[in-house]
């Protein structure tokens, strides 16, 4: 990727532009010392002037009130602040008339900013205060009042807190007058540049020191996560929309443009404009973008066009737009192309008839693919389509804000989509992709502490869907999506994970666990037997990919992850776990005991056990269980097949998983009473038995005799107050005991019997 840069022949402006601002994804403005305020139209080249300013009117910063707030538009988003060195802020219209104009600071206003909402405006002085105010104009409060220049400032992602600069230090500000204040020492120089990033909340700095840094707010703000050495004084700092993470150089152009005072991303994060000392305004688009599936390569040669290569066998294809393209996604077979305009889809099998539909707005600032359809992300909505091009549903929940939603906090597969709430990071949202309906009941996923990243499993019937998640304190953790399983909640598979991804064609997870590369081989086992978690966790050295990787993408056997330095490499995972979950998928059972013979593999055959133990193959359970030395599991699965029924069975499985409360419940709704009582009994729930044995009226000296049973093998007294007010009514035979529990599995077989002859015989006629 790099930046492609044009300048005009000669300058429109006659003097310094001291600031630009988009308003469209082709149209821009810009201020300019000689007191003119241009439009440009990035297709055609023509400059339009709007407005010429009086002659002591010497503007200083431009921003534009934000055309959406959570997919709706604004009222005043035709208009814009600037603010001059008189002491003054103006609010424009589109057409340059002036609304008002506004007494604000003692010597230049510095920076001015509308929130994210649109709802208030602040402003940053010579004279170091910041005042907020209101879309009118009305002044609201002063915020800060410090001794030295406020040269930038910044709203934060929810528009609650304000970053500003203070000589070297830099100061986080709530809104809420009690709440803490936090400021550090970041830079050796006086800080003149700093941003906010309402994706991914980092904030980059620049300074008098040559220096800008990329920290994140959310950890101690005096770590800076990158530090890169300038050769001048860093005069601007910008983040593209929708950025990765950005330690790394992607380009340098060194224009011959004097100074750059500002600069300013489009929405849709495919265009830059900077404003220049020497009276130019610099325009650059992203080139050179470059996307990869199997054997597929394709890089954007140009704005309009892309170039498809085929390393099987080096066939080249060229594919050309109406229109400038803005996003792409290649993914499952097929190549997503969003332009300004209109939506391409490509199916790999064949380049030459795109499918091509209608945008409602052409600010797409996200693609995501699923097997079965894909989902675009714009300025008003997030909306799922087939590969045919039928919109398929379109989400929302109150709050949703589109213009914050990234790979990290958005996620799809072929039946659910999860959607992290940026007003409260610890609940999750999720829908039907079919449907855009919330499932269950409409209430989010809660987790205990904020989610910095999601990930639904690809593969599987919906019933059986699973999300990742990682939180603030870079565990992972895994949670059933469906409502009827979700009462489980999200249970821990790892600990100081920084990436993960889940595979394209099988339920296996990848990520980068303390400086480890770890596969789990099958962590949906954690719900059915989670002592095999360990035992299918496959782990390898990850010197070789530095600090802080992130996993790009898990396609076959293929792991690609981005170095810190910006550079590619890939890693090689075991294909037999991925043909491991296909025999599993289609009940292939033989195969997959003949797949682990051959590899000879520990965690393939614990692979093999979690899957047979889920679908209820108890007799493959048996043979894996035993290949991994799991002895008293082998056991107690050899019990469960001499079962009489299929009931206890099945409680007895969901026993096996940890689940008592499920397999209580079970055995009670199937009318078995003593088989519930027995099986808090063997696990010495001795309240629990009583409980259930008063309460049925049943069995009582039987879970006495028992606990007296257990009491003489370990020597001791009986201290229960509750057993012993109910040994002093009832007498404890065991004679009477045993002949009890006979009957009572002779009762079980012999419904066994009828139920299964019923069956047999089918409905009457």
């Amino acid at each position: 990727m790099r930046l492609k840069t044009s300048l005009q022949k000669e300058p429109k402006h006659k003097e310094l532009v001291s600031s630009v601002g988009w308003t469209s994804a082709d149209e821009l403005y810009s201020c300019s010392e000689d007191h003119q305020i241009l439009k440009w139209n990035v297709l055609t080249g023509d400059t339009t002037l709007v407005v010429k300013l009086q002659e002591d009117i010497f503007p200083v910063d431009l921003h534009w009130i934000p055309k959406t707030v959570g997919g709706k538009k604004q009222a005043l988003a035709e208009n814009f602040v600037l603010t001059s060195t008189d002491g003054k802020f103006h609010l424009f219209s589109r057409t340059g008339r002036v609304e008002k104009s506004v007494e604000a600071h003692k010597g230049a206003v510095l920076a001015g900013r509308w929130s994210y909402d649109g709802t208030a405006l602040i402003t940053a002085g010579e004279d170091g205060q910041i005042k907020i105010w209101s879309k009118t104009g009305m002044l609201r409060s002063t915020l800060a009042l410090q001794g030295s220049p406020v040269y930038s400032v910044s709203w934060g992602p929810d528009s609650d807190r304000i970053l500003y600069t203070s000589g070297r230090q830099l100061v986080i500000k709530p809104l809420q007058p009690s709440a803490k204040v936090q400021q550090w020492k970041a830079h050796d120089g006086v800080i003149l540049k700093v941003d906010w990033n309402s994706v991914n909340d980092l904030i980059l700095s620049g300074g008098e020191d040559c220096k800008y840094k990329v920290r994140c707010s959310c950890v101690d703000t005096r770590l800076g996560l990158s530090l890169i050495e300038a050769s001048t004084v860093v005069l601007v700092a910008g983040f593209l929309p929708l950025p990765p993470p950005p330690q790394w150089s992607y380009a340098l152009e060194k224009p011959s443009s004097g100074s750059v005072f500002s600069v300013a991303w489009a929405a849709d994060g495919s265009q830059l404009a900077g404003a220049c000392g020497n009276g130019q305004v610099l325009l650059a688009h992203v080139v050179e973008q470059r996307w990869e599936w199997t054997s597929f390569q394709i890089t954007l040669t140009k704005r309009r066009s892309m170039q498809v290569r085929n390393v099987l066998n080096d066939a080249v294809d060229m594919l050309e737009f109406r229109d400038r393209v803005i996003k792409a996604s290649l993914a499952h077979g097929h190549l997503v192309v969003a332009t300004s305009l209109q939506c391409y889809v490509y199916n790999v099998k064949n380049w030459n008839t795109p499918l091509i539909f209608d945008l409602k707005e052409g600010t797409v600032s996200l693609i995501l693919q699923a097997e079965k359809q894909f989902l675009l992300v714009d300025g008003a909505g997030v909306y799922v389509f087939s590969y045919e091009g039928r919109l398929v549903s379109s989400p929302k929940f109150p709050g949703m804000r589109t213009d914050t939603l990234s790979q990290q906090s958005i996620s799809l597969s072929n039946d659910t989509i999860a959607i992290r709430d940026k007003s409260d990071q610890k609940a999750i949202f999720l829908f039907d992709a079919l449907t855009g309906k919330a499932l269950g009941d409409g209430k989010p996923l809660m987790h205990k502490m904020e989610v910095v990243e999601i990930s639904l499993d690809q593969c599987g019937s919906s019933g059986e869907r699973k999300i990742a998640l990682i939180d603030k304190n870079r565990d992972l953790y895994l949670a059933p999506v469906r409502p009827l399983a979700r009462g489980r909640g999200p249970t821990q598979i790892g600990t100081m994970v920084v990436t993960m991804a889940w595979n394209d064609t099988a339920n296996i997870l990848c990520g980068f666990q303390d400086s480890q590369l770890c596969v789990w081989l099958d962590p949906g086992c954690v719900f059915t037997d989670k002592d095999l978690l360990p035992h299918t966790l496959v782990s390898k050295d990850a010197s070789e990919f530095s600090r802080s990787p992130h996993i790009l993408s898990y396609v076959g056997s293929k792991v690609t992850v981005r170095r810190s330095d910006g550079s590619l490499v890939c890693s090689s995972v075991t294909p037999y776990a991925s043909l491991l979950h296909q025999y599993s998928a289609t009940s292939r059972w033989e195969d997959a005991l003949r797949l682990c013979r051959f590899a000879k593999d520990q965690s393939l055959w614990a692979c093999l056990a979690g899957m047979a133990m889920a679908n209820r193959e108890l007799s493959t359970a048996e043979v894996a269980y035993a290949a991994i030395g799991e002895v008293d599991k082998v056991q107690y699965i050899t019990s469960m097949k001499e079962l009489p029924s299929r009931e206890s069975l099945l409680a007895h499985l969901q026993l096996f998983s940890g689940h008592v409360q499920e397999a209580e419940g079970m055995l009670l709704q199937a009318g078995l009473t003593y088989q519930a009582i027995q099986l808090h009994i063997c696990l010495y729930h001795w309240d629990r038995a009583l409980e259930l044995a008063v309460k049925y009226k049943t069995h009582v000296d039987t879970v006495l005799a028992y606990r007296l049973k257990f009491l003489q093998d370990f020597s001791k007294q009986e201290t229960n107050k509750r057993f012993l007010q109910y040994a002093e009514g009832v007498e404890v035979d065991w004679e009477k005991v045993q002949a009890k529990v006979e009957m009572e599995l002779a009762k079980e077989r012999e419904r066994a019997v009828s139920t299964s002859i019923k069956n047999s015989l089918g409905p009457p006629h």
